[in-house]
């Protein structure tokens, strides 16, 4: 192991923790309110870069990069579209949230429905977390931290045994540092991180242009433009990892899904100390996902040109890393790719437990001491499983990025579609929502385990999107609530709105449009 990229590794990680913990020693973490949602105390470039690394962790780094290598940069969809999703829920979703107080988008549909199906809710998250974001998360870490330090070639172990070591290892840190700091400690870490990954963003791709010109980045971006284009395509044909029309159809649904209402993202938001720094958090998000290509795509489209085959192309992203970067940056960028890891991971594990004592447990009416030893608790539980399952995904078919998106939509959504209707309608009753949710899961579910359809999994989502609102809409005609919901306000912090949002929202959409443009016309 080069010893300069572990020194490396080890000093900017170890400053960002030291950092995160000299910010927060005074901030006070004994209470529900401060564990979970920092006080209500987040400016909005601590609420953007949370958000941000909320979302880019080592899945993107590993399974985009990976996509683009083994197919092209229709992948890029993913990151463009959250943009436009992210710029609907600023306008509209997140107003509501801060104006009715809820702490959980569960919240929501205890006030909307009923208690009961804020319980159902609340545990499909818990089973989501447990068996796909935290596993998925540091499967990804394993095997970018693989690529970069070559454990199983350094400690003469094989690459299962490897994965299982490193998962432990970052899931054991991780969860440490979730429960000693809750949300306050997360979000300084990630501000840090937003930096450090802005300017590996810019070298990454500046050191793998280099590399592939011998030293001359001119002739490195002709090898690029010059050979092997079909990479560079960003309008997925129906063959491809991401066609073109699913853009219009699930994805936009299960991006609209992660950004509003998914829990461990909207935590990241819920701690804005108003409504007008949430939405400057969300924009500077939304620009970050724009950027994100240098890292998240870019070094995969890089590496088509360096590598004719790859043995496990899950790799791509850290062997490309390694093979053109100095000993520093391969530091650098392993320090980056840690804090991804682990912020993502970390936001998992408190929005977990936030679920479990806010939602599941608070019933037994104990102290805030007493509900804090117990969220701690649960959340050493749920790292364990998380640990225990993450090796595991080695064995997905079709990479595990696809992996990750398929089962994700298994949970993903049921539950916007009836937050969505709720939001909508005032008469649609509870039990429309249990069976809008029984019949969005079960009917998914068969047909990606049981029926072969032939339709792309997005476009599955949104037919169901489709039937499900229709099914709770005549359910509502039917069965209307004899008392039609009323929203209840309870302003708990201040919610009028950023003025400047309009003009922010059309530059990051001019933006989204013209990275589209660009690769169009350079394949």
């Amino acid at each position: 192991m080069n010893a300069t990229i572990f020194l490396t590794f080890l000093l900017i990680t170890v400053s960002i923790g030291v950092i995160s913990w000299y910010k927060t020693r005074r901030e006070k973490a004994n209470t529900i309110t401060g564990f979970f949602l920092a006080n209500r105390s987040l400016g909005f470039i601590t609420v953007g870069s949370s958000l941000l690394f909320a979302n880019i962790n080592t899945v993107l780094f590993v399974g985009e990069n990976e996509l683009v290598y083994t197919n092209n940069m229709s992948v890029i969809a993913w990151g463009m579209t959250s943009v436009i999703a992210m710029l609907v829920v600023s306008e509209f979703i997140m107003p509501i949230y801060l104006r009715t107080g809820i702490a959980t988008t569960p919240d929501y549909l205890e006030k909307r429905y009923d208690s009961s199906t804020k319980k159902i809710v609340s545990l499909i998250f818990l089973v989501n977390y447990i068996v796909n974001l935290l596993p998925s998360v540091l499967y990804g870490g394993a095997v970018a931290f693989n690529g970069l330090f070559h454990f199983s070639d350094h400690y003469g172990i094989d690459y299962w045994t490897s994965i299982w070591v490193l998962v432990w290892i970052m899931g054991s840190i991780g969860g440490l540092y979730c429960i000693l700091g809750g949300l306050k400690a997360i979000a300084i870490s990630d501000v840090l991180l937003g930096a450090a990954m802005f300017t590996g963003g810019i070298l990454l791709p500046w050191f793998g242009l280099r590399y592939l010109g011998n030293g001359n980045i001119s002739e490195g971006l002709a090898v690029i433009l010059s050979s092997k284009t079909e990479h560079m395509k960003v309008i997925g044909a129906a063959g491809d990892a991401v066609p073109f029309s699913t853009i219009f159809t699930g994805m936009l649904l299960v991006n609209l899904y992660y950004w509003g209402t998914e829990q461990y993202t909207v935590q990241q938001v819920l701690g804005s100390r108003n409504l007008a720094v949430c939405q400057k958090g969300i924009a500077l998000a939304a620009f970050g996902k724009v950027l994100s290509p240098l890292l998240i795509n870019i070094p995969g489209l890089i590496a088509v040109h360096m590598y004719s085959s790859m043995q496990n192309t899950a790799e791509v992203f850290p062997r490309m890393v390694s093979d053109v970067s100095p000993a520093l940056f391969v530091g650098y960028m392993a320090a980056i790719l840690f804090g991804a890891t682990f912020t993502t991971f970390n936001a998992g594990l408190n929005s977990a437990s936030t679920l479990f004592i806010l939602n599941v447990y608070k019933a037994g009416q104990k102290n805030e001491k007493q509900l804090l030893r117990i969220a701690k608790r649960f959340e050493i539980i749920i790292c364990l499983l998380a640990m225990c399952i993450a090796p595991f995904i080695i064995f997905a078919k079709g990479g595990f990025y696809n992996y990750l998106q398929t089962v994700g939509g298994l949970f993903s959504v049921p539950i916007f579609t009836i937050i969505l209707v709720g939001f909508l309608t005032r008469k649609v009753p509870p039990i429309a929502a249990k069976t809008g949710l029984a019949f969005f899961i079960v009917t998914y579910g068969a047909t990606q385990v049981i029926f072969d359809t032939g339709i792309h999994f997005l476009h599955i989502l949104a037919m169901l999107f489709i039937i499900t609102c229709i099914l709770m809409l005549i359910i509502g005609r039917m069965y209307p609530m004899k008392v039609p919901y009323v929203r209840e306000m309870s302003n708990v912090v201040n919610v009028e709105p950023w003025k400047g949002r309009h003009i922010y929202s059309a530059l990051l959409v001019m933006a989204v449009i013209a990275v589209y443009v660009l690769f169009t016309i350079l394949s």
